[in-house]
């Protein structure tokens, strides 16, 4: 129980964190913005803040997880901090015995795939391992726990815990967490994957072709260009 709370409180810290980059993103306000000129800035070498809002059986998040962000966190993993949110166009509603129900805009078995991805995101600390996780899982989805069998085997991750969460209402929950954050985007969603870059939308039409060259655009705006975007 105590965990629970911990992790929940964790999520919670993560989802008003990423309302303030937000705010920051997209306020007018000039005394605001005047305020955000005079804070300090990144280093050039600090990572840039890669949040992923994405669905386990969508072919595009497929895509881009595959062909943009494994690849870009390979050449630069010192550059890239990843934050995963599987949810995507799913909605969430409570049932008359107060437990959760998901819609998802791939059936059943992507909310079912969508909690998986959930739990595993939460178990995994090492960001390598769980960007291989992600990718392996998402590549063949079909069949969501046999995904996640195979690739845990493959990556050398501890089952049974996951299993746990998935299997019980803590996994729910944190798919409701990652609803949340996906529904308080601003621009809302209206394509998935939806990426941002240290808290701002930006140019996704690029960023989906080209992460690696934004994320170096962004790196080398705030100093010297990092090493790996030479």
């Amino acid at each position: 129980m105590f965990q629970k709370r911990l992790m929940r409180i964790v999520y919670l810290v993560l989802f008003i964190i990423m309302l303030i980059l937000l705010y920051k993103g997209f306020t007018n306000d000039p005394q605001q913005k005047a305020f955000q000129d005079n804070m300090p800035q990144p280093a050039s070498d600090a990572p840039v803040y890669v949040m992923v809002f994405y669905e386990a059986q969508c072919p595009d998040s497929k895509n881009f997880v595959i062909k943009q962000l494994q690849p870009a966190y390979t050449r630069a993993p010192s550059l890239i901090e990843i934050q995963f949110v599987p949810y995507g166009k799913a909605t969430t509603s409570t049932n008359a015995d107060g437990s959760l129900a998901f819609d998802c805009q791939h059936g059943p078995s992507e909310c079912e795939a969508n909690i998986i991805h959930a739990c595993v995101i939460e178990a995994v600390h090492d960001a390598k391992v769980r960007l291989d996780m992600v990718a392996c899982m998402i590549r063949d989805n079909r069949i969501p726990k046999d995904a996640f069998y195979r690739c845990a085997k493959e990556n050398g991750v501890e089952i049974e815990s996951i299993q746990k969460c998935y299997d019980s209402p803590h996994g729910a929950e944190l798919l409701k967490l990652h609803g949340e954050a996906t529904h308080a985007l601003r621009p809302a969603v209206s394509f998935i994957p939806t990426i941002t870059l240290d808290g701002q939308q930006g140019r996704q039409a690029s960023i989906l072709k080209d992460l690696f060259g934004e994320v170096c655009k962004i790196a080398s705006g705030r100093g010297p260009k990092p090493l790996p975007c030479e």
